[in-house]
């Protein structure tokens, strides 16, 4: 069989099966060059899914008849000034979308560039270029998309799926430039020049409102990487990463170095089945990162991807733990109106049991539901290992975990979760500071204290008389190697034995694992994303599940002393707000909003 040259009409087609797959491939390609081209304001509109007609318009810079000409040829391009494929600044660089485009479907552009006499359109099918009307920016309308391709047409799913993926895509674009406006079909509109965290809410929904944190934080040792956006807080998630937009020097992509470190970040506040919001802009020097890397370019390889990592997830557990804690939550916490008005009525019993809170203190009638310092209620015994972390009467103990119940009022405003006021259903405490009300869930509380102290101290290493030799791979062992430190930090110690093993000197006491298994995917792991969070996983689930079993339960009655020194421990523990789960530990009512339950002025 002889070797012969493709035809370039054939070439055309098989180049564009990669860049074009779909509409929403058009659409991404279209709206990127109209981008590259300084475009402020950009039309879109697609007709039966993108299968009919899809049309690009923006007002950028337009383009003169011979570069009209040049640019449905293959790989002609206005980019890459230098052509430096290690500097790559524009969205598009690669010269493949019009003509790919214009390969599997029917194609015309008309465009018009400031200080010429009249506008230029073109028929990609004839490559004929003739004057037209047209008086600012360019138009691309592409019809009958795959008419010159009928096996791949087939393809192609139902219009509404097919509408849905080019929104998906228009979405992920206007999030990359807030300063540009985008319309679809007239339905999706963006204002030009929109303030990110109001794009953000447009393109998510509104319940982001009020639930994103801020993340601006710059890498201490390379001054070129700066990490800003926006993440849920742990209480607002999701059931899928759909609302999941990451950029890298203003490119939408979807990265699995940034994936896992947005999902470490999130490890100990949020169920691994559930997805955190975000909209993060990462910007590196482009000579350490590949975008390269497929004619989609929607993914990329950093040159140093465990840094990266790291370097990301520092900066998001920076930003939820700043707003996690109970102090820096006050402002902003708050409980909606219930649906309906007040879902329970409290009912006083008829023989009112007034308990003693202290000499000079008011004394409390104790509701139906509600118990105020009930003579039998069990004391901090009753907390299981962390006992003595609450303080016991006429037992010494830290200032702040010892609160006297007869502690003058202005005491108690001071502290971010106040003064008890009693215990509901035996299940959440009840207290005040100044003019707020606060609840607070006593199990998600003792949970989060409980889990933070473990993390801390609770990894028991045994040393082992005789090393678990494993095996690897060449491409594992260096894999494996380079994350030695990261494995050690969860009680696992190795080195390597000879050119294809390491041995394991070291392991977490009760932790009886098949480690041949879990270093090959450690090794599966680090090749993908640069770094493995296999084993902080693990310790994140196991020291989780020992928290939740070891902490105060729903159900459990507790006394004042106990429940006001569990309030000041979770005021001093990081990342209070939530518990390992992702519950919120407690909500602050302020008093206006009680007022206007009840419409008082």
């Amino acid at each position: 069989m002889h070797v012969r040259v493709l035809p370039d009409f054939l070439i055309n087609q098989i180049a564009a099966g990669e860049v074009v797959e779909r509409p929403a491939s058009v659409v991404k390609e279209l709206v990127e060059n109209a981008l590259d081209a300084g475009a402020d304001n950009i039309v879109i509109d697609v007709v039966d899914g993108g299968r009919t007609m899809i049309s690009v318009m923006d007002n950028g810079g337009g383009m003169s008849a011979d570069d009209l000409k040049t640019a449905i040829t293959r790989h002609a391009t206005s980019k890459l000034p230098d052509d430096d494929l290690l500097n790559i600044n524009f969205m598009g660089f690669r010269g493949e979308a019009l003509p790919s485009i214009a390969s599997v479907a029917d194609m015309t552009i008309d465009t018009f560039r400031a200080g010429e006499p009249n506008g230029w359109q073109i028929d990609a099918n004839t490559g004929l270029v003739r004057p037209c009307a047209w008086d600012g920016g360019t138009r691309v309308r592409v019809s009958n998309l795959f008419g010159k391709t009928p096996a791949r047409l087939k393809f192609m799913r139902a219009d509404r799926s097919e509408m849905a993926s080019v929104l998906e895509v228009v979405k992920r674009l206007a999030m990359s430039r807030a300063d540009v406006g985008f319309v679809l079909n007239d339905k999706w509109i963006f204002p030009k020049n929109q303030d990110l965290e109001h794009r953000i809410a447009d393109v998510m929904g509104d319940d982001v409102r009020g639930n994103m944190l801020r993340v601006d934080a710059a890498s201490a040792s390379d001054a070129s990487m700066h990490l800003r956006g926006f993440i849920s807080r742990p209480t607002l998630r999701r059931a899928s990463s759909v609302d999941q937009y990451l950029f890298v020097n203003g490119r939408p992509v979807k990265d699995k170095v940034l994936v896992s470190a947005l999902r470490a970040a999130y490890m100990d506040v949020m169920h691994a089945r559930e997805f955190p919001l975000c909209a993060l802009y990462l910007t590196l020097d482009p000579r350490n990162v590949d975008v390269n890397v497929s004619p989609a370019k929607t993914e990329v390889h950093f040159l140093e991807p465990a840094h990266v990592r790291a370097f990301i997830i520092k900066s998001l557990r920076t930003a939820l733990a700043e707003t996690m804690n109970v102090a820096a939550a006050r402002p902003v916490i708050a409980v909606a109106q219930p649906r309906g008005g007040v879902q329970q009525t409290l009912t006083p019993r008829t023989d009112f049991h007034l308990s003693p809170v202290g000499a000079g203190a008011p004394r409390v009638p104790e509701f139906t539901g509600m118990r105020v310092c009930a003579p039998d209620a069990p004391r901090a015994e009753n907390f299981g290992p962390f006992a003595s972390d609450f303080a016991r009467p006429n037992q010494s103990a830290a200032p702040s975990a010892r609160m006297p119940a007869a502690a003058p009022a202005g005491l108690f405003d001071e502290m971010p979760l106040g003064r008890v006021i009693g215990q509901f259903g035996n299940k959440y405490i009840i207290a005040a500071r100044g003019d707020d009300f606060i609840i607070v869930d006593q199990h998600a509380a003792h949970e989060r204290i409980t889990y933070e102290r473990l993390r801390k101290h609770s990894i028991k290493v045994q040393p082992l008389l005789t090393p678990i030799v494993v095996t690897l791979r060449p491409e594992d062992m260096d894999a494996v190697v380079s994350v030695a430190g990261e494995l050690a930090a969860c009680g696992v110690a190795l080195d390597a034995f000879g050119d294809d093993a390491v041995a394991i000197s070291a392991k977490p006491a009760d932790w009886n694992l098949d480690w041949a298994s879990v270093l090959h995917a450690i090794a599966d792991e680090v090749r993908a994303n640069g770094a493995s969070a296999q084993l902080h996983e693990r310790l994140h689930l196991k020291l989780a599940n020992f928290a939740c079993h070891h902490s105060v339960r729903a159900g459990q009655r507790l006394d004042m002393d106990s429940m006001n020194a569990l309030l000041r421990d979770i005021e001093r523990t990081q990342r209070a707000g939530q518990c390992n789960h992702g519950r919120p530990v407690y909500k602050i009512i302020p008093m206006h909003e009680i007022d206007g339950w009840f419409e008082r002025a």
